[in-house]
């Protein structure tokens, strides 16, 4: 009884079809995860810093930060809190950050205030204006954030001779 129906001289061809399909799926998996990961940083130009500490986060650790880009405008995740031109309110800059102090690892001491930084990125070209009303909103009742840290880029290493 002859089970090998399969001439050897014959040639077979493989459909590619479903490779591709999981090829594409991988790629468009891998673009939507990348993306994800960078939604908090706006594409801003830092100042630089002379004398700072190295930026050194855990990467489980919650961790608000705001972006202001050189207008005023105030974004968190690319959605616009406040835009001097649109209205001078900063009340969803307010809720937003209460929201996050919330969320916030409380200190063990009396006051029970929210013991997380908030990172405050600014262009480097930012009035300060605009970084003073983030820090004042810090500071009304219902946020209390009092630990604040500002993004700088490091200095460029200078070439040796």
């Amino acid at each position: 009884m002859n089970l090998n129906k399969h001439d050897p001289e014959t040639n077979m061809d493989m459909d590619m079809t479903p490779m591709i399909d999981v090829v594409f799926l991988l790629i468009i998996f891998f673009m939507v995860i990348t993306d994800l990961t960078q939604q908090d940083l706006e594409d801003l130009v830092l100042p630089v810093a002379k004398n700072a500490v190295a930026d050194k986060v855990d990467p489980n650790a919650f961790r608000p930060i705001v972006n202001i880009k050189t207008d005023g405008q105030i974004l968190v995740k690319r959605q616009v809190l406040f835009d001097p031109e649109a209205s001078d309110d900063y009340k969803g800059l307010r809720i937003f950050l209460a929201d996050v102090a919330k969320k916030m690892e409380k200190s063990k001491d009396a006051l029970k205030l929210p013991d997380q930084p908030l990172l405050i990125r600014a262009d480097l070209n930012t009035p300060f204006k605009y970084i003073q009303k983030v820090m004042e909103q810090c500071g009304y009742k219902d946020v209390q954030i009092w630990k604040i840290q500002l993004a700088a880029s490091e200095a460029p290493a200078e070439e040796e001779l």
